[in-house]
């Protein structure tokens, strides 16, 4: 009892010790810090919006309707004299969990696909992978337009639009780092005492199979959070009254030649959302990269 006991703190010290150093391999890059503080920010202040936006993001003036931006108002007003800053704050709700919430749910699915098929092989993996390189084929906002084109305009149906489209790679990504540790000694030694498939799977394969995900993960946000934003702008995303940076740039290009602030501000918007996503993942993929431990 007392050397199992020994050997399992000796193993949740080596998790942890690692997990540290992946941390701290992390903190030392500052563009990815910097990605990772813009990003928590961002969400702070989608979070607090409610609470912190000057105006509320519904609220019209006709009488400021184009007003440019100044110290009434930071971001300037839309065609309805709504103020743009405080839009932009409430619409980060539903731009950022878009991006989340339909990268998660298709690394969730693509991760049980891929497990399977990586475990597994045989005619299961041929088949599905056929099928995933047919998915694959087609080019993801098509795909995210045909979805939403079939579902409807909606928050849910953006998700699930989104969702579809990032299934296949995650299943490979999965499927391939599998099929390179399945034949290690260590799953051969859990087999030979009856550990079950999935206990086999979740234990042991997957946490050693997880970091390209990750970083497929960080970086996969900012490609769906545009998305997201292309589906609005062309009116299958999220629709009215509920702001939204694709949408706010959809009803602002016929104006963004004489009020291009009205363009400017949901634009950058995007362009740091996305721009820090990809630093942080950049960081990540270096943290976990095996080449540089020692």
């Amino acid at each position: 009892m007392a050397n199992s006991a020994a050997v399992s703190v000796k193993v949740r010290k080596k998790k942890e010790s690692q997990f540290s150093l992946v941390m701290k391999r992390l903190s030392k890059n500052k563009l990815a810090m910097a990605g990772f503080v813009i990003i928590l920010i961002l969400f702070l202040l989608a979070i607090l919006s409610s609470w912190i936006m000057p105006y509320n993001y519904d609220e019209m003036n006709m009488a400021e309707r184009f007003a440019g931006p100044s110290l009434k108002h930071l971001c300037g007003t839309d065609e309805m004299g709504r103020d743009i800053f405080s839009r932009l704050l409430y619409g980060a709700r539903a731009s950022l969990s878009l991006g989340f919430l339909a990268t998660i749910i298709s690394t969730v699915i693509g991760m049980a696909i891929g497990s399977v098929v990586g475990y597994f092989g045989g005619m299961a993996d041929t088949v599905i992978m056929r099928l995933v390189d047919i998915l694959q084929a087609i080019p993801g906002i098509l795909l995210a337009i045909a979805i939403s084109a079939c579902l409807g305009s909606g928050f849910m149906n953006t998700v699930i639009a989104l969702s579809i489209g990032g299934i296949p790679m995650t299943v490979r990504l999965l499927r391939g780092s599998i099929m390179g540790v399945r034949k290690m000694e260590y799953l051969e030694a859990a087999q030979t005492i009856n550990c079950s498939v999935p206990r086999l799977i979740i234990k042991h394969i997957l946490p050693n199979s997880i970091s390209p995900i990750i970083v497929s993960v960080t970086m996969g946000i900012g490609n769906t959070i545009l998305m997201a934003a292309s589906l609005s702008y062309i009116g299958l995303g999220v629709q009215p009254p509920t702001p939204e940076w694709g949408a706010m740039l959809s009803a602002a290009r016929t104006y963004m030649r004489d009020y291009s602030h009205m363009v400017l501000f949901p634009g950058l918007a995007i362009a740091l959302v996305v721009l820090s996503l990809n630093m942080l993942g950049d960081g990540l993929r270096d943290a976990l990269d095996p080449k540089l431990k020692k």
